[in-house]
């Protein structure tokens, strides 16, 4: 744990130690050990239990991983080429809601998404991986290279892999490539009423 990464309150150390790097080693993700992550997935909250995410994987060398690759920004290329899988997370916009027969607009999709990401994460972690979210990716191409439907909404693109010496990367990331702090508790919580400079 960095100095960056003291909690202002007692949690459990996966919250801490759990970051995002991009220097990854290469080494292959087994099959098994990849869904491993995605049934933690699996089994985050969802409002009414609609569970709207859904998961496209791609293994590093495998016909799947070209078209999802080929997506992403330069910059997010050029350091998760290394990583040894990719897992973009969609959400569904609509949900057949308990007690009724009709798909409705569901507000919470991209909320639940996150849960789901959260859990990737953190089980990624605790089994010795590493997993980076990135928002750089273009939209119309990954849906259309993944076949992902209009009624999906496109949340992140996941780079999963075994952490991996910060000297593998570019040299204008490698100062970058450590543990990042938070706002104090005291900035993001407040008792019965939104107290927060806007």
């Amino acid at each position: 744990m960095t100095e960056a990464r003291q909690p202002d309150h007692p949690i459990n150390s996966l919250f801490v130690d759990r970051w995002s790097p991009r220097a990854f080693t290469g080494e292959p993700i087994a099959k098994p050990m990849l869904l491993s992550l995605l049934e933690a997935a699996r089994w985050a909250p969802s409002a009414y239990n609609a569970q709207p995410w859904r998961f496209i994987y791609a293994q590093r060398e495998t016909l799947s991983w070209e078209p999802i690759f080929a997506t992403l920004v330069e910059f997010n290329q050029g350091w998760a080429q290394h990583a040894a899988a990719l897992v973009v997370i969609v959400s569904a916009r609509q949900a057949v809601f308990p007690g009724q027969t009709d798909a409705a607009p569901n507000a919470w999709h991209s909320f639940d998404a996150g849960a789901a990401w959260a859990s990737i994460a953190f089980q990624a972690t605790l089994a010795g991986w590493s997993a980076h979210g990135m928002a750089g990716f273009d939209a119309d191409r990954l849906r259309k290279a993944a076949g992902i439907p209009d009624t999906y909404a496109l949340e992140t693109v996941l780079a999963i892999g075994k952490q991996g010496d910060k000297a593998l990367l570019a040299e204008g990331l490698r100062a970058r490539e450590m543990p990042n702090g938070r706002l104090p508790l005291t900035q993001l919580a407040a008792e019965g009423r939104f107290t927060f400079s806007e």
